[in-house]
């Protein structure tokens, strides 16, 4: 099977976090001492475009996964065809456009300052992931 992932983004890199590392986090500087005055900057290990993403999960599910930048514009209009709501339309343009513009092609140590360890790969969740059987189109 093949599919297509279809986004308004381009050569943007992003340093995917992995949601448990922003809870372990949360948890930690929470729960735990010496975390006062202390701001950790939550990111995943390395620099990832969404092309690459798509890639890593298409080789992880043995499946043809293209990804196809779009323009913005075309991506609204597609979307409100679909019956996407209005304001939910906005949000999203807003966070491919605004928040996606490359303020974020950093990775930080705030997960290795707050837990003492690395934080986790997006392939290790992507293997993680397809073994589930979740991205099975069958299942």
């Amino acid at each position: 099977m093949s599919g297509e992932v279809v986004l308004p983004v381009g050569e943007v890199a992003e340093p995917f976090v992995d949601a448990d590392d922003i809870a372990d986090v949360a948890v930690a500087a929470l729960t735990e001492s010496g975390h006062d005055g202390e701001v950790y900057e939550v990111t995943g290990p390395r620099l990832l475009t969404f092309a690459a993403a798509v890639a890593e999960i298409a080789e992880a599910v043995g499946r043809d996964v293209k990804f196809i930048s779009v323009e913005p514009g075309d991506y609204a209009k597609a979307l409100l065809a679909g019956g996407v709501p209005s304001d939910v339309v906005d949000l999203l343009i807003y966070l491919f456009t605004t928040v996606l513009d490359g303020r974020n092609e950093h990775v930080t140590d705030g997960v290795r300052r707050a837990l003492g360890r690395d934080p986790g790969d997006f392939a290790e969740y992507v293997k993680a992931t397809a073994a589930t059987g979740i991205w099975d189109p069958a299942a």
